[in-house]
């Protein structure tokens, strides 16, 4: 094996770990953001949950009133 193709494999070797190098942050950035849509999502769903709790108190004490109301006539 003579220089130049000791050359030529170490470039395309170069080559080859600079592509990796980028595919990992690609994939390190796409995680970041899935992290925070993550972050993002159950935080909305912690929100429609306690919305939801809220609304069902509510009906409970429509109920509870009109059955209330209705004992008394």
């Amino acid at each position: 094996m003579d220089n130049a193709e000791v050359i030529a494999q170490l470039r395309a070797i170069a080559t080859r770990v600079e592509a990796l190098a980028a595919r990992a942050q690609q994939l390190a950035d796409e995680n970041r953001s899935l992290r925070q849509q993550q972050e993002q999502l159950a935080g909305e769903r912690s929100q429609l949950l306690a919305k939801n709790e809220q609304a069902r108190s509510r009906v409970e004490a429509m109920i509870a009133r009109l059955k209330s109301l209705e004992q008394h006539t």
